[in-house]
């Protein structure tokens, strides 16, 4: 998972902000159309993009799927053969009833993942992190859970929620 530092302002006021920047399983992936080999999917149980790696033509031929989404998720190793990869939200662990390994390992308890109803009643709807544009056409399944400060004032989002359902 690709992690952006995020740091804004000056002295005596910095600020930092870490944005993770999985696969956001979009509501309407741009990944899926600009495949040619119809390697990338969305799951109808569930709303999550996979790829079928054997049917990648490759980076040495395409990389059609990372120039169309807006969020550089789909990833090639340094390998001339390498075949597109990106987050499945540990589909090997949801079969077991267990959360993605980067919600488990987070050290800060700042990601969670499960279907977009439940997380919008524990998170609310936010849009808006620091580092991040929401891009209507593709519709990122993520919720940013805002801060607060010690008055209950909101101040800078920076907290991922991945979606698991449409």
């Amino acid at each position: 998972m690709r992690v952006a530092c995020v740091e804004k302002g000056v002295y005596p006021e910095p600020f930092v902000a870490f944005l993770v920047m999985p696969c956001y399983h979009c509501a309407k992936p741009a990944c899926i159309s600009a495949c040619p080999a119809d390697a990338v999917t969305k799951r109808q149980s569930d709303g999550i993009v996979v790829v079928e790696r054997e049917r990648c033509l490759g980076k040495a031929s395409c990389q059609a799927c990372l120039e169309a989404c807006p969020y550089g998720a789909p990833q090639f190793r340094l390998e001339d053969d390498a075949k597109m990869e990106k987050c499945d939200l540990c589909l090997d662990r949801l079969a077991q009833g267990k959360k993605p390994i980067c919600v488990e390992a987070c050290p800060m308890r700042a990601l969670d993942a499960g279907p977009m109803e439940e997380l919008r009643d524990r998170y609310g709807g936010g849009r808006v992190a620091e580092g991040f544009s929401w891009h209507e056409g593709v519709a990122p399944s993520v919720i940013f859970k805002g801060k607060v400060d010690e008055r209950g004032s909101a101040v800078r989002s920076i907290e991922l929620v991945p979606r698991l359902t449409c």
